[in-house]
Order: structure tokens, then sequence, then C-alpha cells
């Protein structure tokens, strides 16, 4: 399975080198110039990608503070990729918490070699949302370091919710999502939503997390 890189790069030469690159070792890859562009796709998107490759010298934005906003929706892996090599530079990155760091000009092969070593060592299981840390495999859940606990049901539809982040679901597709009988009512997938809301702390009237769609469902807002 083809694995998913999101490239913030404003030279368009450069981006479109690297995305045919990386197409070689079967990564997908999509480009971005505009910094603001790529946050508004990755707010929308952020589980669709695997690791964040990230320029610093960006227009109306510098690479840094594009890190730090997208680190606030999710913990993604992210190597910088810049012209600004010098050590103070580094030295910035890897204090706020990048994963790794080249400095421009350097060879494409040596990008391919460090996201496979970064995606290594990165479970597809453990996602971090926010204030959330979800391991799939393990079924848990903590929330700012405070262990969640779900029923069966409960965590197979914060799950379902948290992959689709900030996208609607049906009463449908969530209950096909989840191992309820088929013939489940709308009513008792509310029951379960109110649970969760209940144990997240989201009961207020205007919920943080699971917004309610009027006539639709729900959606986890990240």
């Amino acid at each position: 399975m083809s694995k998913s890189v999101l490239l913030i790069e404003d030279d368009t030469q450069m981006q479109s080198f690297i995305i045919e690159y990386l197409k070689e070792y079967e990564f997908e890859c999509k480009g971005f110039a505009d910094p603001k562009e790529a946050l508004k796709d990755f707010e929308k998107n952020s589980l669709e990608y695997d690791i964040m490759i990230l320029d610093l010298m960006l227009p109306n934005m510098d690479g840094f503070d594009l890190f730090k906003r997208v680190k606030k929706i999710r913990d993604i892996p992210v190597i910088i990729s810049s012209a600004r090599g010098d050590i103070g530079n580094k030295i910035h990155g890897f204090e706020l918490g990048v994963d790794d760091y080249l400095a421009k000009p350097y060879e494409p092969r040596e990008l391919v070699l460090r996201i496979n070593s970064i995606l290594r060592k990165n479970s597809p299981n453990k996602i971090k949302i926010g204030e959330f840390e979800i391991d799939k495999a393990n079924h848990e859940v903590k929330l700012d370091d405070y262990p969640i606990e779900f029923t069966k049901i409960e965590f197979e539809i914060f799950i379902f919710l948290i992959e689709n982040l900030n996208k609607v679901s049906s009463r449908e597709q969530i209950l096909h999502a989840t191992s309820l009988d088929e013939n489940t009512k709308n009513r008792t997938i509310d029951m379960h939503i109110s649970n969760i809301r209940y144990k997240i702390g989201d009961e207020a009237k205007e919920s943080k997390y699971i917004k309610s769609v009027w006539g639709i469902g729900y959606k986890f807002v990240g």
C-alpha cells in the first residue's frame, strides 16, 4: 500500500521534481505552493497523509509558524526541506519537534531514505489528534494523558469519526463501520454518541469535538 506525502514547497519546479521522484518509489504526493491552501487542505484531510515535507521560506507564512499550526491539528511526522541550512535554524526546528531536517541542495534519494526511516518508526495504529492520543491496536484512548474507558461499540464509533475528521458522517455510515446489527435504529447510534460525549467531557451546548449536523449525522472536529 502506497504512502501519502504532503509537500509544501513554493518553488514549483522543485515541487514537481520531488512529486515525480517520489512516485518512482510508490509514494502518493500532493504539493502546495501556498501555505494557507496547504493548511486548509490539511484541516480537512489530515488523516490521509503519512508524512509532510515542509519548506521554510514560504509566501505569507514562515514555515516554522505553519509547522506549529499543523501540529495543533495532528501530530504528523515532518521533514524540513529548506535552503536555510544553518545550525541555528536546524536547532530551532528540532526544538520545535521536527522529525528531520534536510538542507538544500540534497540528493532526492536521501529524501526517500529519510522518509522511509521515519515511517518505519511511526506506527499507523497510533494517532494523535489535538488533545487525543489513540492506540488502535490496544483499543486505548487518552485525553490529555487521561485514559478514557470506551465500550467496544463506542471505540468503533469514535475511531470512525476520527478517521473521517472534519467530514460529516450519516448514522447509516456510522452503523456500517461498527459491529452493531444492521437493523439497529438511529436512536441507538445517538445514545452511543451521547455516551462518548459524556466520557470526553463534550456535553456543552456547543460541542467542542463531536458536532451534530441536523438531518444528517455527526462529525468530529479537529
